[in-house]
C-alpha cells in the first residue's frame, strides 16, 4: 500500500507539472523515476522507452503506465496513469463546459488557439522528420503517406497506410544491426499478457459490428475513441487526424469547437490523448468524457500490459525493427497530412494569420519557449487579428 501511495503521489506531481509534450514528458519521468528515485536503471528506462515508441498509442502514458507495474504490478501501472492523467482530464473537461453555450465561431481568442495548434504540430513534424524520416527513403515514404492520406480520406485509409508502410519498413530495413541488451524484469505472467493482447484484438474487431449493429451511441461513443487509441503511432499529435474524422462528421463535435479544444489541449501538463476528455465532455457531459477517456486509453494499458513480457525477446528481431522503421516514417507522414487538413485549411485563411503561426512557431523550435506561454501569445495575437 505503501508503494501504491507513493506512486499516485508522484504520478500526480507530473500529470500537474509536465507540460511540453511526449517528448518532454520523457524528460520528466526520467529526472522523477529514474534519477531521484532510481526505481529502474538507465539501460531498461531505455529499453521501456523504445518498446512504447513501438507499440500503438500515447508513447509517454504507455512509459508511465510500465515504469508503474514494473513497480508495483498491475494496480501500479493503473495508479500511474491515474495520477499522471487525471489533473489534465478535469482542466479539459471544465473548458468544455466553459464553451458550451457560447457561438465561438468568430471569437478572436478561439482563432488564435487554431494557429497554436498548426505552430505546435509544425514543430512537432520537424521534430520527427528529423528523427524519424532524416534520408531520402524514409522521406520519400512520409510524403507518399501523406499524399494518400490527403486524396483517400476513409475510416481505414490511415491504417492501411501504417500496415503498408510496415510491410516496405520490413522488407527494405530487414537487415537492420540490433544490439544486445538485459532483460526488463517484469512481474506479468506471459498468461495474463497474452489474455490482454486478445482482449485488444477483440474489441478492436467487435466494437465497429456492435456499434453498427445495436445503433447505440453510447457504444458508437466508445467504439470511435477506442479505435482510435488503438491505432495512433507516434503519440498525441497523430491522434488528432484519427479523431477528427470520428467526431466531426458523426456531428459530436463541431469542427471549430475540436480545434479550439486541441489548442487548449496545449495549454495544460499531462498526456495529449486527455484531449479525448474535452470531446466526451462537448458530445455527452461528464459521463461522455469519462466514457471517452477510458476508451482512447484502454489501448494502451491493454498493450503495454501484454508486450512488456515479450519485449526481451521481440526486440532483437531485426524484421520487428525494419517495420518499425517504415511504420515511424509513415507517421511523419500522417502528421503532414493532418497539418494541412483540417488545421491549416481552418485556421491560417490570412496573411496576418500565417505571421502569428510564424512567429509562434520561431518561439517554440528557436527561442524554446514554455507551450503554455505560446498558447498565451496566441490567444492575444488571435484577438488582435479579428
Amino acid at each position: 500500500m505503501k508503494a501504491l501511495m507513493e506512486l499516485f503521489l508522484v504520478s500526480t506531481k507530473l500529470g500537474l507539472t509536465s507540460f511540453g509534450g511526449p517528448i518532454a514528458h520523457l524528460g520528466y519521468f526520467h529526472n522523477e523515476y529514474i534519477r531521484k528515485r532510481r526505481w529502474m536503471d538507465e539501460r531498461s528506462y531505455a529499453d521501456l522507452v523504445a518498446l512504447c515508441q513501438f507499440l500503438p498509442g500515447p508513447a509517454s502514458s504507455q512509459v508511465g503506465i510500465g515504469i508503474g507495474m514494473i513497480r508495483a504490478g498491475l494496480l501500479g501501472g493503473l495508479i500511474a496513469w491515474l495520477g499522471f492523467t487525471l489533473p489534465s482530464v478535469i482542466a479539459l473537461i471544465w473548458f468544455a463546459f466553459l464553451l458550451q453555450g457560447f457561438d465561438i465561431g468568430n471569437a478572436g481568442w478561439i482563432h488564435g488557439l487554431k494557429i497554436v495548434a498548426v505552430a505546435i504540430v509544425a514543430q512537432a513534424i520537424l521534430g520527427m522528420g528529423q528523427k524519424l524520416a532524416p534520408d531520402k527513403k524514409r522521406a520519400t515514404l512520409a510524403i507518399a503517406v501523406a499524399s494518400v492520406s490527403l486524396m483517400w480520406q476513409t475510416a481505414f485509409s490511415q491504417v492501411l497506410l501504417i500496415a503498408a508502410a510496415g510491410l516496405i519498413g520490413l522488407w527494405v530495413y530487414r537487415r537492420t544491426t540490433v544490439q544486445e541488451a538485459p532483460g526488463i524484469p517484469v512481474p506479468v505472467n506471459r498468461t495474463f499478457a497474452v489474455l490482454c493482447l486478445i482482449v485488444f484484438f477483440g474489441l478492436l474487431a467487435a466494437l465497429p459490428l456492435l456499434s453498427q449493429a445495436f445503433a447505440n451511441g453510447w457504444l458508437s461513443l466508445f467504439d470511435s475513441f477506442y479505435r482510435s487509441g488503438a491505432l495512433v503511432f507516434g503519440g498525441g499529435h497523430v491522434v488528432l487526424p484519427l479523431l477528427e474524422r470520428e467526431v466531426v462528421p458523426a456531428g459530436w463535435v463541431g469542427k471549430e469547437d475540436f480545434l479550439a479544444g486541441y489548442g487548449a489541449a496545449q495549454a495544460v501538463p499531462g498526456p495529449l490523448f486527455t484531449f479525448a476528455a474535452y470531446l466526451g465532455a462537448m458530445a455527452k457531459g461528464v459521463p461522455g468524457a469519462i466514457v471517452a477517456t477510458i476508451a482512447v486509453f484502454l489501448p494502451a494499458f491493454l498493450l503495454i500490459a501484454g508486450a512488456l513480457p515479450f519485449w526481451n525477446s521481440l526486440r532483437k528481431s531485426p524484421r520487428v525493427q525494419g517495420a518499425l522503421i517504415g511504420i515511424n516514417a509513415a507517421v511523419v507522414g500522417i502528421l503532414l497530412a493532418a497539418l494541412y487538413d483540417p488545421l491549416w485549411t481552418t485556421a491560417i485563411v490570412a496573411p496576418a494569420d500565417f505571421a502569428l503561426a510564424s512567429i509562434l512557431f520561431v518561439m517554440l523550435v528557436f527561442w524554446k519557449s514554455p507551450p503554455w506561454i505560446v498558447v498565451i501569445a496566441g490567444i492575444a495575437g488571435g484577438m488582435l487579428l479579428v
